[in-house]
């Protein structure tokens, strides 16, 4: 009975705690959205800084989204984009997953390649633009290429920085237990690397998101890049406005509902968080 009571405690402090950091964080925007709207009627009414289809407004973006939502544009772009950034992320993982292993086994490859890896890994994405255009033309490929360039190689970086990060007591136990080569990455190289590779994920998708939105400012078809581009032609700031906002929400969305969720239930089941 004890017991019980004081896990109905626990539960209702819990419950007590992320009510009040609900309420903090909408407090938190809801003076956000106020200070815009303030700057904007500075901008536009008191002074006469800027006129009024230069700088979005808050309730122009609600105008907005409402209308891009009533006619399904909003919703067509989203459901474009994801299927883009999915098929490209997962091409990512797999040729990035690859590449860091590859660093890893090879010496020769590690002096060569990773500095050159590095080096692709600075560009920013809207370098590979041109690239896609001639060898793909105006297409889902194109796309989909832009993804992969952007976000294969911090991928491939972040698996051999995970790899090479397991501690040489683990490798050492597991060689004195007779564990082959094939074991041991399978039983304790990969195992103990998991938590750093997540995170490799959690950066790869990052760079895929902001890959995805260059490659579709080049696109004819549906997504938000493409309706943001299609906001920047019609002199609408209030879509442009929208789009991006959308964009930020959505990538901050996948990141803390799918790969942070990920990443701490590792962390916990290896005792390295608090439940």
């Amino acid at each position: 009975m004890k017991g019980d009571v004081m896990k109905g405690n626990a539960t209702e402090e819990n419950h007590v705690m992320k009510l009040k950091k609900f309420a903090g964080n909408a407090l938190f925007f809801a003076l956000l959205v106020l200070l815009w709207q303030l700057l904007y009627t500075a901008a536009c009414d008191w002074f006469s800084w800027a006129k009024p289809y230069a700088i979005p407004s808050p309730m122009g973006v609600v105008e907005c989204l409402s209308r891009l939502l009533t006619n399904g544009t909003l919703l067509a772009a989203i459901a474009s984009s994801l299927l883009r950034v999915l098929a490209g992320f997962i091409l990512s993982v797999l040729l990035g997953t690859a590449l860091g292993a590859l660093i890893v086994v090879s010496e020769y490859l590690a002096n060569n390649l990773k500095p050159l890896i590095l080096g692709i890994q600075t560009l920013p994405s809207i370098c590979w633009v041109p690239f896609a255009i001639l060898w793909f033309g105006l297409t889902e490929r194109a796309i989909i290429f832009v993804v992969i360039m952007g976000s294969a190689f911090g991928i491939a970086l972040s698996v051999e920085s995970g790899i090479k990060s397991v501690p040489p007591l683990y490798i050492r136990a597991a060689r004195t237990m007779g564990l082959s080569s094939h074991r041991l990455y399978r039983k304790v190289i990969f195992p103990a690397a998991l938590p750093s590779f997540v995170a490799g994920l959690k950066q790869g998708w990052s760079f895929a998101w902001r890959a995805l939105m260059s490659g579709e400012v080049m696109s004819a078809s549906m997504g938000l890049g493409y309706t943001l581009m299609v906001g920047r032609d019609l002199a609408d700031i209030n879509q442009v406005m929208t789009i991006m906002l959308v964009i930020i929400c959505i990538g901050i969305l996948i990141d803390k509902q799918i790969f942070t969720r990920v990443e701490n239930h590792i962390l916990r089941k290896r005792g390295l968080l608090q439940k």
